[in-house]
């Protein structure tokens, strides 16, 4: 038997259609109820379906007077509040394409982001590094005033036509920006019940902050477009004091990655009697994390496998839970296959790369600008992942590893290239090599092997180089001065050996 799954298919979306208006639908359905809190220890921001639909209409209709035109690109530098969504849906509404980014990027990364799409505007933050150039700022306090203006008609069209970009790290070291469809959001539905069990019903809490797309997507834009409600936690929660949370706003589901939940295992855990499960992704999950979560609150943990371009596709459910040691199965509606080099499905039991059907409709456009990095994650059909898995007899995917040096720092994939080429600038570097390590029993830091230059250098001065030109979490946490580097017969850094050669202290 071969290792391919193919679970049927999603219905299309209606057309016309608007991602921003699919997702905040139950305003029409239950005006008056909480689609979102925003907790903190002494209570919660509370918004209504209809408040915050009114809030999307109103800035989309502001961005249009402040000379927008659909299809422009509006880059995101907001930080962890609700101008954040509502930004992304206000600009979504009217046919602008947000460009969300992270608040940690530095004003050298982003400028170098910002060249790539070009962005008619920029909403931004206090605080927040802007990128150089003469693009027009947006500050939250315009912004804040578009909230009360009247509602704009939504931009219906194609679902198939370009919505929003985020970015991703390439195996270029450079970062790219991945297109998403309108459709996106539709067939985020097959995650309802094939990762989530979520229902109209539920009370959704996710541990991340707005500005993160684990976040945007689980958190926020599923439960809205169920109808249920979002449970965000408000700036400076630490993950000791969420259970207290989870209680206090009768949480149902958790979602959050896996360092939270190990974060949150240090203490003993306030009960959660209304909690069904939690859900993981970003990074793979310890299977000692998972144990202790379940032995702790008596609840399991459901994970999922996914990336940028097409989201989550693997998962367990409370519907169908993952066997020991895998990651769950195909969400129904997904087509996938574990191909071997030959581009075909490897018998069940051996390892391949794992591969969505071309035609997946959670499926991105491509990359911004670059055709040919698009064409290279593509063959016969596939959507190659770059993960390599097994797939059991029963369709069970077990996630062994990626097949190339990507890095996973606290659930953001970042490319060894990018740290190596901002740490090779420092003059006491002559060569450096940047690799994901494991520092304990399911944690894992970015590490960073250099040669020295000709002039001295110290670990602190590394540590405040990188803060200078990285994103804190591409920032190395380790260093290891090393005589060479090893390479291969084709003198590219061998980073297995530096990986196999690691030993924690």
């Amino acid at each position: 038997m071969h290792a391919l799954i193919d679970s049927g298919s999603l219905a299309l979306p209606p057309a016309p259609f608007n991602l921003a208006r699919h997702v905040l639908e139950a305003r029409d359905r239950t005006p008056d109820k909480i689609a979102l809190q925003i907790l903190t220890l002494s209570g919660a921001e509370r918004w209504s379906y209809a408040a915050l639909a009114g809030a999307v209409r109103g800035i989309g209709t502001g961005l249009i007077a402040a000379g927008l035109t659909p299809g422009d690109r509006v880059l995101l530098r907001v930080g962890n509040t609700v101008d954040f969504p509502l930004a992304f849906l206000g600009c979504i509404a009217v046919g602008l394409v947000p460009v969300p980014t992270s608040s940690q990027l530095t004003a050298e990364e982003i400028t170098a982001m910002a060249a790539q799409v070009t962005p008619a505007a920029i909403i931004a933050a206090p605080g927040i590094a802007l990128p150089e150039g003469e693009a027009p700022v947006i500050d939250l306090t315009a912004l804040t005033a578009m909230r009360a203006l009247p509602a704009c008609a939504w931009a219906m069209g194609d679902p198939d036509r370009l919505a929003y970009l985020i970015f991703t790290s390439g195996t270029s070291g450079r970062p790219r920006a991945v297109m998403h469809a309108h459709r996106a959001v539709w067939a985020r539905r097959m995650m309802w019940q094939g990762w989530y069990g979520l229902t109209p019903d539920d009370r959704l809490l996710h541990a991340g902050a707005f500005n993160w797309t684990y976040t945007l997507g689980t958190g926020l834009m599923d439960p809205w477009a169920i109808g249920a409600t979002a449970l965000i936690p408000g700036a400076g929660i630490t993950p000791a004091q969420l259970p207290l949370l989870l209680k206090r706003f009768d949480a149902t589901i958790f979602a959050a990655a896996p360092g939270v939940y190990r974060q949150m295992l240090r203490v003993p855990l306030a009960p959660m009697p209304r909690l069904r499960h939690g859900l993981s992704a970003g990074e793979k999950l310890p299977d000692t994390t998972r144990h202790a979560w379940t032995e702790a609150t008596g609840t399991p943990i459901y994970e999922a496998l996914g990336m940028s371009e097409v989201s989550t596709y693997v998962s367990a459910s409370p519907d169908r839970p993952a066997p020991e040691g895998t990651s769950g199965y195909a969400q129904p509606g997904r087509r996938i296959a574990v191909l071997g080099p030959d581009g075909a499905p490897v018998p069940r039991g051996e390892a391949g790369v794992l591969a969505v059907g071309a035609a997946d409709p959670g499926l991105f456009l491509g990359y911004w600008g670059q055709p040919e990095e698009t064409a290279a994650k593509f063959a016969g059909g596939w959507f190659l992942t770059g993960d390599t898995v097994s797939m059991d007899d029963d369709g069970a995917i077990r996630y062994l590893g990626r097949d190339d040096d990507m890095m996973n720092a606290g659930g953001y994939r970042v490319s060894p290239l990018e740290v190596e080429r901002a740490m090779a600038s420092h003059p006491g570097v002559a060569e450096c090599a940047a690799v994901e390590l494991p520092v304990r029993d399911g944690v894992s830091v970015i590490g960073l092997f250099y040669v020295p230059g000709p002039l001295p250098v110290t670990e602190t001065a590394l540590a405040d180089h990188a803060a200078q030109h990285l994103a804190r979490y591409k920032q190395p946490r380790l260093f290891q001065s090393v005589a060479a580097l090893p390479k291969g017969a084709n003198a590219k850094i061998n980073r297995r050996a530096l990986r196999q050669g690691w030993r924690p202290e």
